[in-house]
């Protein structure tokens, strides 16, 4: 199977959706097959995907309920290479659902056993909080991606994440790496950017992507438009960052093979 890689982070706002539609759109540029997990109610990434979220029938709440498997929720987008697991704001119940359900933490890579060697890559678009869709998530990966924002309160509730990615990977998925923490929202001319920068290297050391997502109007703009950065501006600063991101990955994860 594929990795499975959660992209997660319970502050709104960090670049969480952002980063796993245009990393996506970039690992299929670069030829590799991935699948993308809405595990967000408020469906971002399914809208970021040019999808109607308003015409979505299944999806990830249907595969975390077990009543479809993962290849009857699944979809085609226009990104080459990414297929999609939307999600529509039904999902909002799913917490509510589960929490009497045997196993509720697990559902989710119960439902993705079977997805065999299709994929490349599985990105889950985690919900901005740490309740049970980003246990199941985290439950359900290889790893989980951090991004954090150039910004003042950047660190806040990092140390709470980090508690959970420790409590899931003693009780729930031993195996849960962190793939690394993604700095977003960069801002070269302000000194507060570049102190998170120092700050956020300088406590996390290897465990911090060497790219950097800069703060870019096109990389804003793009998701109005249902398209990922590559295929809206395929020449903008935006883009570049998250190519570079695409094939630090695919790097790292050569080395661990």
């Amino acid at each position: 199977m594929g990795k499975i890689i959660a992209i997660a982070n319970q502050k709104g706002g960090v670049g969480k959706t952002t980063t796993t539609v245009n990393l996506a759109a970039s690992l299929g540029v670069l030829e590799k097959k991935v699948l993308l997990i809405d595990a967000d109610p408020q469906a971002n990434a399914t809208s970021g995907l040019g999808v109607d979220v308003d015409s979505i029938e299944k999806g990830t709440y249907q595969l975390l309920e077990h009543t479809m498997s993962v290849d009857e929720v699944t979809i085609k987008t226009d990104s080459p290479n990414v297929d999609l697991v939307p999600a529509h704001i039904d999902l909002v119940a799913i917490e509510i659902e589960l929490v009497d359900k045997d196993n509720r933490e697990y559902m989710m890579k119960e439902a993705l056993k079977n997805l065999g060697d299709r994929y490349d890559f599985v990105l889950i678009d985690c919900a901005p909080s740490l309740g049970l869709l980003t246990l199941n998530a985290l439950t359900a990966a290889d790893s989980v991606m951090i991004p954090i924002q150039c910004e003042y309160f950047a660190l806040e509730g990092l140390g709470k994440l980090l508690n959970t990615v420790k409590s899931v990977q003693k009780i729930h998925n031993n195996d849960l790496d962190i793939e690394g923490m993604l700095l977003t929202m960069y801002d070269s001319r302000l000194r507060l950017s570049n102190q998170v920068v120092e700050e956020v290297k300088k406590h996390f050391a290897d465990m911090v992507f060497d790219t950097i997502i800069q703060r870019n109007v096109r990389l804003s703009e793009a998701p109005s438009y249902g398209e990922s950065i590559i295929k809206y501006d395929a020449s903008s600063k935006g883009a570049s960052n998250y190519l570079n991101l695409a094939n630090e990955i695919l790097k790292k994860n050569k080395e661990k093979v």
